[in-house]
């Protein structure tokens, strides 16, 4: 797409018109001052038309110069002046626990990445933003509508880049601080784990009074069961040094009362998905959010394309001085 930055500039295209319209009406009319030389050369007509293809190229040059001026400009990313949609953060368990092998076909982790993702894709004018926690809590993709970047930055997440342990609150609580400032009528928080809270300066439930009180809805989302599941155990052998992995079994400590609470303080829903395809159900039943308007806008860059333009027309006004140089300097 393409755009002028300065279009005024093209009136020199109807002054090029004009200059050319008069100064080949004068050449017309134009004839010898002495006619005893006229008589001498034995012509008594106008006078020879030895360099209008000069004055023609000279006139023409600024059409490209007044494109040029005018500065065209290549549009490289799209400009979205008005939604509809929600600001949401999802905040995304990525502790140890998260790694079980109940979900297939990868592990906790893996498969509600998916699921996020796909969520993401139906909703493309929502503003959306990512936490993930663990025995600590960070943002790594604060409130945008760029949802390339927030889909590159969910495929990089990745267990073990926190101290472990599952903080909820901590979790919880940084997401809430993402939409302090937020001004639209609906902010939405996805809490995603697969545990109880264990660790962390933040008590889940102040967190979830805080999301209240900013009008914050928090929908939590239990993935996985309870009880003895299959884990990964990587270890490295003594003896030579080598890496293994094993799968054991390990006793998970689940609780939904506290999600169900949480949820119940900001008037969220509490969802459990015991496998892939119920945790694609709860993000769907999260699709049907209230939606509301808002105006966002879109970092938009340009690229000039005036250059060609301005070649254009030094290449036509060279041109003419030198046909005028050639042929013979032409009277005005």
């Amino acid at each position: 797409m393409m755009r002028l930055a300065s279009p005024f500039w093209l009136v020199l295209v109807a002054v090029a018109v004009v200059l050319l319209v008069l100064w080949m009406l004068r050449r017309r009319w134009q004839r010898y001052p002495f006619p005893n030389v006229a008589e001498a050369l034995g012509r008594t007509g106008r006078i020879p038309e030895r360099t209008v293809t000069a004055g023609v190229l000279a006139a023409l040059a600024l059409a490209p110069l007044a494109v040029a001026l005018a500065r065209p400009q290549e549009v490289l990313s799209r400009h979205l002046e008005h939604a509809e949609g929600v600001d949401l953060v999802v905040a995304l368990d990525v502790s140890g626990s998260m790694s079980a092998l109940d979900f297939e076909p990868t592990d906790r982790l893996g498969v509600a990445k998916e699921v996020i993702s796909s969520f993401l894709e139906g909703r493309a004018n929502d503003r959306f933003a990512l936490v993930v926690f663990a025995g600590a809590a960070v943002t790594l993709c604060p409130l945008t509508l760029d949802h390339g970047v927030a889909q590159h930055l969910l495929d990089e997440v990745k267990m073990g880049s926190l101290p472990d342990g599952t903080a909820i609150g901590l979790g919880l609580g940084t997401a809430v601080a993402r939409l302090r400032n937020s001004e639209a009528e609906s902010k939405v928080v996805i809490l995603v784990t697969d545990g109880s809270n264990n660790t962390g300066q933040l008590d889940p439930v102040n967190a979830a009074e805080m999301a209240a009180e900013l009008g914050i809805t928090v929908h939590t989302v239990l993935v996985g069961r309870g009880g003895l599941v299959p884990v990964p155990i990587t270890g490295r052998d003594p003896r030579t040094g080598r890496i293994h992995r094993q799968v054991r079994q390990m006793e998970m400590e689940i609780n939904p009362e506290l999600l169900a609470e949480l949820a119940r303080l900001t008037g969220g829903n509490s969802f459990r998905a015991r496998d892939p395809k119920a945790l694609e159900g709860v993000f769907a039943s999260i699709d049907e959010l209230e939606r509301t308007e808002f105006t966002s806008t879109k970092l938009v860059r340009y690229r000039e394309r005036f250059e060609p333009w301005a070649i254009a027309a030094l290449v036509v006004l060279l041109l003419g001085a030198a046909l005028e140089a050639l042929i013979g300097r032409t009277p005005w």
